[in-house]
């Protein structure tokens, strides 16, 4: 269909400002990511590589972050299938509750924990973690994965809870029907279409946390060598004005967040057309 050129004329001012509005914003990120740059260079890569406690945080790093998103995984999968399928008392309440992680200043998620550890119960649960695996839980690497744990399972249930909505109810009704029990429909008709969401949340679980700072700064400290993840490598060679190599570590995160954005976009594309059919 032929639109008026006067019509493309009236709105040219309208598509201009979203081009300004979005644009604006891209542009400040791209500077972002220029201003980390004009402080690398292949020797400062090098040098930051060299550094045993920087090795050390590189390596805590993908195994914490490993662990935490296939722990969110295990708490996501249930928790969003039950609130997207579930009518039951308290689920508003509980739905908020689950949320509070996401809106909380990162550092009262980090005093939380610590002032929970203070407690009986805490007490009671951190001399159970000595006597299994040999350490305590606060200021250590056991708390380092339970600070990204605490963050990162919500955006992973928020993740699951919205790929559930997206796949109809019909499929298991249907299984139902032809004799599966709830628990077989669940197994053998949703999570098969549920897979790339799956992977979608745990992606986006490992990049939250390894983009966790403040509740791992007070609940396990920034020990060099001991709690030292990507984050707080960044946060201690700021803090001896070692900018090239916190710029270099912060470049690592960022070529790390977008291969785990890739990976989102990907899987996310490839969710929707199983959902179509059914698959």
């Amino acid at each position: 269909m032929n639109v008026p050129p006067r019509r493309l004329r009236s709105d040219l001012p309208f598509f201009g400002g979203l081009t300004a509005f979005s644009g604006s914003y891209a542009l400040l990120i791209l500077a972002l990511l220029l201003g980390l740059l004009a402080y690398t260079n292949p020797g400062s890569f090098r040098a930051a590589l060299g550094n045993p406690y920087i090795r050390y945080s590189i390596r805590l790093s993908l195994v914490s972050c490993t662990i935490t998103a296939l722990l969110s995984l295990w708490i996501a999968v249930p928790t969003g299938y039950l609130f997207s399928r579930h009518r039951f008392p308290g689920k508003t309440l509980l739905d908020t509750l689950l949320d509070v992680p996401i809106v909380l200043p990162p550092l009262v998620v980090g005093l939380g924990l610590l002032i929970l550890f203070t407690t009986p119960t805490g007490q009671t649960l951190d001399a159970l973690c000595m006597r299994f695996f040999g350490s305590h839980v606060t200021f250590a690497v056991p708390a380092v994965l339970l600070a990204q744990f605490t963050v990162a399972c919500a955006f992973a249930v928020r993740t699951m809870r919205a790929t559930f909505d997206e796949i109809p109810a019909r499929y298991e009704q249907v299984a139902l029907t032809l004799g599966c029990t709830q628990s077989q429909a669940f197994w053998r008709v949703v999570i098969p279409q549920a897979r790339g969401g799956m992977l979608v949340a745990a992606c986006i679980a490992w990049a939250r946390a390894l983009g966790e700072f403040g509740p791992i700064l007070v609940f396990a400290g920034a020990t060099r060598g001991h709690t030292e993840v990507l984050s707080t490598s960044v946060f201690l060679e700021l803090s001896i004005g070692n900018i090239e190599a916190a710029a270099s570590v912060s470049m690592l995160m960022v070529g790390s967040a977008i291969i785990i954005l890739a990976l989102v976009r990907i899987c996310g594309a490839r969710l929707r057309p199983d959902l179509g059919t059914g698959r």
